[in-house]
């Protein structure tokens, strides 16, 4: 396993690898709270959205196909399809300084804060474990400290990504629950409440 000397990704890092680890064999074209993408589709975004940060960052190669057109096909077992790109992420993650001004990410605005560029890929990474634990009925690993942590980079980088990478804010306590974890959701257009079809 590979840190990025940034806690914040690392944490991410280590909840979107337990989340894809959990999964049941069965369980990978299952609907998920991305309403168009089933398990598999929501993994292969994530995986390659970290893939996408390090190539940002360091110049190096980004994922084979668009992580916003997941063909929900896999070349592998998930596990060991996830490994080098959160590797890739955490190796160009660990040569960035903290309070460095202008670092690259891979989606608007495209230069950003150190801390904001780590927030961002740790969001994706959280967030889409979060997605992927309760399409499959595991615990989800997005903790309150993991999303309070998380606020700031959502609070800086949702707007302009609203109808792209994020719905429309929801109401915090549409899920029974306000906290740190159903607020970000929320904010992040997902209702913390989801539960696939018939559950």
């Amino acid at each position: 396993m590979t840190e990025s000397k940034w806690d914040l990704l690392d944490h991410a890092h280590e909840a979107l690898r337990i989340a894809v680890i959990g999964v049941p064999a069965d369980a990978w074209e299952r609907p998920t709270p991305c309403e168009k993408w089933n398990v598999t589709q929501v993994f292969q975004h994530a995986a390659g959205d970290q893939l996408a940060y390090a190539a940002r960052l360091t110049g190096g190669p980004g994922p084979s196909e668009d992580p916003f057109e997941p063909s929900g096909a896999l070349a592998g077992p998930p596990a060991q399809l996830l490994e080098p790109a959160l590797a890739a992420a955490a190796e160009a993650f660990a040569g960035i300084a903290p309070g460095t001004a202008e670092v690259a990410v891979p989606l608007p605005p495209f230069t950003v804060s150190a801390e904001t560029a780590v927030g961002a890929a740790a969001l994706d990474a959280a967030v889409h474990a979060w997605d992927i634990a309760v399409a499959t009925g595991q615990e989800p690993p997005l903790t309150p400290a993991l999303a309070a942590a998380l606020r700031p980079a959502a609070d800086a980088l949702a707007e302009p990504l609203r109808g792209f990478a994020y719905g429309p804010a929801l109401a915090a306590g549409s899920g029974g629950d306000a906290g740190p974890v159903a607020s970000l959701l929320a904010f992040l257009g997902r209702d913390p409440g989801w539960a696939p079809p018939g559950e």
